[in-house]
C-alpha cells in the first residue's frame, strides 16, 4: 500500500485525487488512512460495545455502561458516551423536519423505499466506518462506502453511487448528522425523492440496516479480524458479492437479494 500511495500526486494539476487512486488500485480512503490514536484500553471497550450494540441497539448510554460493569469493566458514563460517539452510535439529532413516513407503510415493490445507517468496523489497531443503502423490498445493496472519518462525503459517494442504478421513492434514515446535512438532503429533494426519518430513539424503525449490520459482523467482521483499512475493504466487497448474489432468504422465499431487486 506504501508503494501505491508513493505514486500519488496530492498536488496534481489535472487528475484528481480520487481519479489517481482508481488508476493505482488504491482506496482513496486507506490513502488517507492514519493509526487511530486511541488507547488500547479504548480500542478494546469500543468492540466490546461494537458487539452489544450489534444484539441490542436500542440500549443507550446508562444501559451501556451497566453493561460493560457487569462485565468488569467499572467506567463511568461520560467515557461511554464518547467512544459511542466516536463510533458513530450516537446518532445527532436535529429539531425534527421530516417526519417518518414508513409506519404502517405496505412494502410492494423495489425501489419504494430505500435505507441508509453507518456502522463501526473494527481493525486489529484502529477501526474505520461503513456506510450502506439498501432497498426494502428486496433486501438488496446498492451502494456502500468505508471512510476513517465521519464526515459527509463518504454518504455523498455511495448515494450518487445508487442514483447511478435507480432512485427511490423514499429515502430513509436515522437523522445522523451525514444525512441530515444539507448536501445529502438537497441531492435527494432535487431527485423528487421523499426524505423520512427515524423517531428519535428507535433503532428499529430501520429495521432492514439494523439485520442487515447483524449479518455483516457476524458473518464477515468478527470472523476476519481485518488488518488494516484495505484488507477491511477487500472482505467487505467479497462479502456484499456474496450477500447481494448468493446470500438466501428465508423473507424472500429462498431467493438472494439481487434475483429479486432486478425481476420485480
Amino acid at each position: 500500500m506504501e508503494e501505491k500511495r508513493a505514486l500519488i500526486d496530492p498536488e496534481h494539476p489535472t487528475i484528481s485525487l480520487a481519479r489517481q487512486c482508481e488508476l493505482v488500485g488504491l482506496a482513496r480512503s486507506s490513502y488517507y488512512y492514519q493509526p487511530v490514536p486511541e488507547s488500547e484500553e479504548n480500542l478494546l471497550l469500543m468492540r466490546l460495545l461494537d458487539e452489544q450494540y450489534t444484539r441490542t441497539p436500542f440500549y443507550g448510554i446508562k444501559k451501556m455502561t451497566a453493561w460493560l460493569g457487569a462485565q468488569g469493566y467499572e467506567v463511568n458514563h461520560k467515557r461511554v458516551a464518547r467512544l459511542l460517539r466516536q463510533m458513530g452510535l450516537m446518532a445527532i439529532y436535529p429539531s425534527p423536519r421530516y417526519p417518518y413516513l414508513l409506519r404502517g407503510l405496505s412494502i410492494d415493490r423495489v425501489d419504494q423505499v430505500w435505507s441508509t445507517d453507518i456502522t463501526y468496523i473494527r481493525l486489529q489497531r484502529g477501526f474505520l466506518y461503513l456506510v450502506a443503502i439498501i432497498d426494502w423490498f428486496s433486501r438488496y445493496v446498492l451502494a456502500w462506502r468505508t471512510s476513517i472519518t465521519l464526515e459527509t462525503a463518504f454518504c455523498l459517494e455511495a448515494l450518487d453511487q445508487a442514483f447511478a442504478e435507480a432512485q427511490p421513492e423514499i429515502f430513509n434514515n436515522d437523522q445522523g448528522s451525514q444525512f441530515t446535512s444539507m448536501d445529502f438532503t438537497g441531492r435527494l429533494q432535487a431527485a423528487g425523492v421523499r426524505i423520512s426519518w427515524d423517531g428519535r430513539g428507535r433503532a428499529l424503525d430501520n429495521i432492514f440496516v439494523e439485520r442487515l449490520w447483524r449479518s455483516v459482523k457476524y458473518e464477515e467482521v468478527y470472523l476476519k479480524d481485518y488488518q488494516s483499512v484495505s484488507d477491511a475493504e477487500r472482505g467487505l466487497k467479497a462479502y456484499f458479492q456474496f450477500y447481494n448474489q448468493d446470500r438466501l432468504h428465508q423473507a424472500l422465499d429462498y431467493q438472494t437479494p439481487v434475483q429479486v431487486y432486478y425481476r420485480s
